[in-house]
């Protein structure tokens, strides 16, 4: 750990995401609690993998706003309620169990890293793939409402109105599907663990899609609950992958 805290490209790094987070507090893409949770995700990941994991993670928060910000006028007309968060119709910012809904998976296995430092290398390709359903399912989410042309249950596969949980597009899966790849690629180039990281991304996104349609849907669950869990099973899903294949993490 003291070789990691002593880089310091690191340092610049981490110093970088403190004065980012401080950024999204004041134009409103955070509250204060969340940016400090943030912030303290962000510091777990960098000791347990570095640069690969805070580029992960800049991927991932990156993306996210921009996919978030991007014609955000345009899905309020399908999710009128989001833009009830204050008096003027702007939100106040993501909160903090939003934060671990999407990133906690991520938190907790470099917690593991870092606890039982002989089988990292499992712990940071469940990070990767936790990260990399992540994003899947924000991309996916935020983009598919825009530019998807057909959308249906993920479960029934009939035709139902977009926004709905648990409806999907073919364009939405494809974007979100790239969002995975990103990750993949960030976490292991064009080795063949980028697949699996990839794969496990995809299949945390879709299994968002059946979790919303079936308890989701019926208020049985919270949508950070939801996502907790696709990020939770992507990671699984990531190690299962790998344990099956024998890839090198």
């Amino acid at each position: 750990m003291a070789p990691i805290l002593n880089d310091p490209l690191l340092q610049i790094v981490l110093l970088l995401l403190v004065v980012l987070m401080v950024v999204c507090v004041k134009i409103r893409k955070l509250t204060f609690y969340a940016a400090v949770t943030a912030t303290i995700l962000g510091f777990l990941v960098a000791l347990a993998s570095g640069l690969k994991g805070i580029s992960m993670l800049a991927a991932f928060f990156i993306l996210s706003v921009l996919a978030t910000s991007h014609k955000k006028a345009e899905k309020l007309k399908v999710h009128p309620a989001e833009s009830a968060g204050s008096p003027d119709g702007e939100k106040t910012g993501r909160d903090s169990w939003q934060v671990l809904a999407n990133g906690g998976v991520a938190g907790i296995t470099a917690l593991l890293a870092l606890l039982n430092p002989e089988n990292s290398g499992y712990y940071l390709l469940m990070m990767a793939a936790s990260l990399a359903s992540a994003l899947a399912d924000t991309l996916s989410s935020e983009l598919g409402i825009l530019y998807g042309s057909r959308f249906f249950n993920v479960i029934t596969f009939k035709k139902e109105a977009k926004g709905l949980d648990g409806v999907i597009s073919i364009e939405g899966t494809i974007i979100g599907a790239i969002g995975a790849g990103i990750i993949a690629l960030i976490y292991a180039g064009f080795g063949q663990a980028a697949l699996i990281v990839a794969a496990a991304g995809i299949l945390g996104n879709l299994t968002d899609s059946i979790i919303g349609a079936l308890l989701e849907r019926r208020k049985l669950i919270s949508n950070n609950g939801v996502n907790f869990l696709n990020t939770l099973f992507a990671a699984v899903a990531g190690l299962l992958l790998y344990l099956i294949f024998n890839i090198s993490a």
